[in-house]
Parts: structure tokens; sequence; C-alpha cells
């Protein structure tokens, strides 16, 4: 089984900021395949389990709020006796403009809470990723509250169109795996 973790902030007050980037992405999938979350306390999280293109999949949309998205993924990797290597994790980037992904292997957290926690949780950094760009940032904006903010009226279009381009990154890393995917979208 391959768990996809999606990262973002719990609540309406969060639902289509930046850093909630991760959890639009998973409502596309969700959308496109017919599936709906359902809250598990035991993993702290929305949880649905489907079959995407021929594989079983949980998609996990943590409930910790960002900076403890860790809590949620030992939780399931504990529960269903899962190796790190079988976690998918999509989440928001700054450094990569709206529009653009860029797929990891492996690696530190960029600075960002939300692998930090999980790489803390789990002890590993050997999980594949799809960073979704958010960004520019704006230079006079701390990146705390940038990515907090919503998305300008201008720039629905390309969110949009974003938010479909990232699920579709997703469905190829499923059927073909991270080289590919990476050959494709980075």
């Amino acid at each position: 089984m391959k768990v996809i973790t999606t990262l973002g902030n719990p609540g309406l007050k969060y639902d289509k900021t930046r850093h909630n980037m991760g959890f639009m992405v998973a409502d596309e999938l969700a959308e496109r395949y017919s599936f709906e979350f359902k809250t598990e306390s035991k993993f702290k999280a929305e949880i649905a389990r489907t079959n995407i293109e021929g594989n079983n999949i949980l998609i996990c949309k943590p409930l910790t709020y960002m900076n403890l998205s860790g809590q949620s993924v030992s939780a399931i990797i504990n529960y269903y006796k899962l190796s790190v290597n079988d976690i998918f994790v999509v989440y928001d980037d700054i450094s990569l403009d709206l529009g653009k992904v860029r797929f990891r292997a492996k690696g530190s957290d960029g600075g960002h809470n939300g692998i930090k926690s999980i790489i803390l949780e789990t002890k590993s950094d050997k999980f594949d990723r799809l960073k979704v760009g958010v960004g520019p940032q704006p230079k006079f904006i701390k990146s705390e509250i940038f990515v907090l903010s919503l998305f300008e009226k201008e720039k629905q279009e390309l969110l949009n169109a974003s938010i479909k381009y990232a699920a579709d990154a997703v469905i190829c890393y499923l059927k073909e795996g991270i080289q590919k995917a990476q050959n494709k979208y980075n």
C-alpha cells in the first residue's frame, strides 16, 4: 500500500491558503476518483482509501496542523507496519513559482516545517515527495505570513490549472515511478 500524505492546515481559516496546496491536490484527486475523506482520530487525520491506476492508496490529510504533520505519518506507518519508503508527500513550496512542480526522492526539509516534522517523527528523509509551487514570494513579506495568505484573484485561473497539473503529476508517479515522473515534470 502506498500512503500519499498531503500537507496543510485544518479549518476554514486556512482552507485556500498557499500552505494548503497539498490539501487542494488531495481534493482534486478525490473529485477525479470519486472518494471521500473521513476523520480517523487514531491517525489524527482525514483519511481516504481508494484505488488509483491499479494501486491501493491511503490518502492522508493530517489534522495536526503543518508543524506536527509527522505525528499522522508515523501513526499510519506504525499501524500498518509500513516503511518510510511507502510514504509519498505532496506539499507547497515557496521557492517554486505557481504552476511548477518538482519531485524529489529524498532529502532535507528545505526549511519546510511539515517536512521537518515528518523527518523528525520517522527518523528518515528517504521518502518521495512532490513540491508544488506557490511562489514567487515577495521580498518584503515574511515566509510565515506569505504561506498563510490567500492567492490573489488574478491568479485563480493559474491556481486551478496548477492543482490539476500537480494531480496529474501524482498519477504519473503512481503509474510510472519517481524517475519517470521526475523526467516528465521536473
